[in-house]
């Protein structure tokens, strides 16, 4: 396979920089390979092409070129041709220390109200294909997906009749096929009656739940908020984010006891249909108190009823919105968890006035997810490749599901069994003193990936023995193998003491 050809493009020069051309020319490359730009074995632009690039003479880029050998940063090859060389780790820091920030650089610090790079989230690899045991939640197993179908749809979304529409920018609109499915056939499955005005198609759940909270946090008075702890670790993150006094009430079997909630709450969030991470489903008896406190106490209830579809052990029951008859429910419904992860189509429902904020809110911020994505998937939908899918994953989703419980049987995990509908994870706990991050590190060596607990706990920095392991990514003969490591490290960590 042929090496990459660096572009002359990437070179520039100061004319007016005391730096000579051929040290201009040499801190382009060197600082290339210190930020990762260009890699080992990928060749320079030719001599004499750079030079006509850059208007200078082909000597001097000759001549820079072959100090750069002599430093190691670059190898020569036959025919006057030059490739990047593999820089030692000593010398790249080196380098780096010897490139310090110039003089007036921005401290962005100053600008910045905290660092949200710090905060204890969800960390996803984004290579996570290559490791032969990824029991990771949220990942698809493409050969799930009827790629040919959806192809289809996308064929059609472009085709000469829907082109005009996609065409167009919808400014604060959404695609009126979309929302006419939503509306008529995802929401009715749910107990939902809603009409085109209380819908809002978002860039996935997350989307909706940030324009939830940024909405609810803009009010007179700061928003004093409810999230489920163990919970989902993004949803505080945003309330915090945006100001809100947030407190988090400890989950039972059953969900989040609506008997916890303090006094004053203004918003609840929750996940009744499959609590995150727990996967445990709320009672019926438990979200009718829950609305009938939200009507005594005056506050309001956002649902995120993510991975609902995927209820195979007991039938799927109405969602907590169905409920609702006072409008207090702010629904929040994803269609990537079942179709695939970077379709990033979601949808907020709600009263109409809500629903209109949120819209003007979102067309500030992104105007509308891309047209021709929410054409496709409204065929997707409506041509019945949506239902098929969402039998053929319960099916699947419930042979790896037993195969996982059964690899986990007489294992030092525990599971969370108390009333789980389905899914495409399990919660469980590994033995006292087990901390789940230290444990997915040392996985990683034996191709296997874990998501450790920590995240999901709220107002705790520590470690934790609690991880969550998905099987929507994993072919399921691969499950047994992969606990069985999972099992042979924990046994390893804990008999060396290193557990915690």
């Amino acid at each position: 396979m042929a090496s990459t050809r660096i572009p002359a493009e990437i070179f520039f020069l100061d004319r007016n920089s005391p730096r000579s051309l051929q040290a201009q020319i040499r801190e382009v490359v060197v600082g290339s390979i210190l930020s990762g730009l260009i890699h080992t074995g990928a060749r320079m632009p030719s001599s004499r092409g750079l030079a006509r690039h850059l208007g200078i003479a082909r000597m001097t880029v000759t001549l820079a070129y072959q100090e750069l050998v002599a430093q190691g940063y670059l190898n020569a090859k036959d025919r006057s041709a030059y490739v990047v060389a593999e820089v030692e780790s000593d010398q790249l820091a080196r380098s780096a220390d010897a490139s310090a920030k110039p003089a007036g650089t921005v401290d962005w610090s100053t600008f910045l109200a905290q660092p949200l790079r710090d905060r204890r989230a969800i960390r996803k690899r984004t290579d996570w294909r290559k490791f032969r045991y990824p029991f990771l939640y949220g990942q698809l197993d493409t050969r799930l997906f009827d790629r040919r179908a959806w192809r289809e749809c996308l064929h059609q979304a472009t085709g000469h009749r829907d082109f005009d529409d996609m065409a167009g920018d919808f400014v604060s609109a959404d695609d009126p096929l979309l929302v006419t499915y939503i509306r008529t056939r995802t929401l009715p499955r749910r107990g939902i009656s809603a009409t085109s005005d209380e819908i809002l198609v978002t860039v996935g759940a997350q989307n909706a739940l940030w324009l939830v909270v940024e909405l609810l946090s803009r009010g007179p008075t700061p928003l004093r908020a409810v999230c489920e702890n163990p919970g989902y670790p993004d949803t505080i993150h945003a309330l915090r984010w945006c100001g809100a006094d947030v407190t988090t009430v400890e989950v039972d079997d059953n969900g989040l006891p609506p008997q916890d909630i303090p006094p004053g709450t203004r918003a609840v969030f929750v996940t009744p249909s499959h609590q995150s991470p727990t996967g445990v489903t709320m009672r019926t008896t438990r979200r009718k108190d829950l609305l009938q406190k939200a009507a005594r106490e005056d506050f309001v209830i956002v649902e995120d009823d993510y991975d609902a579809e995927m209820s195979f052990l007991a039938a799927p029951g109405p969602a907590l919105k169905s409920y609702d008859r006072a409008g207090r429910v702010l629904y929040v419904g994803s269609f990537s968890k079942v179709m695939f992860p970077g379709l990033r189509l979601g949808y907020l429902v709600g009263p109409a006035e809500i629903i209109a904020e949120a819209r003007e809110l979102a067309s500030m911020i992104l105007r509308h997810p891309p047209g021709h994505l929410q054409r496709a998937a409204a065929y997707f939908l409506s041509l019945g490749h949506y239902d098929r899918q969402i039998r053929n994953m319960r099916s699947t989703y419930a042979a790896r599901q037993a195969a996982l419980r059964a690899a986990l049987a007489g294992t030092s995990l525990s599971i969370v069994e108390t009333n789980v509908s389905g899914g495409s994870c399990l919660w469980v706990r590994g033995p006292d003193g087990l901390d789940s991050d230290r444990l997915a590190r040392a996985l990683i060596e034996d191709s296997v990936l874990i998501e450790p607990g920590g995240p999901f706990f709220h107002g705790s920095d520590g470690p934790t023995e609690w991880f969550r392991l998905g099987y929507s990514s994993i072919e399921q003969d691969r499950i047994a193998p992969g606990v069985a490591l999972i099992e042979e490290r924990i046994q390893a960590m804990m008999t060396r003491g290193i557990g915690h």
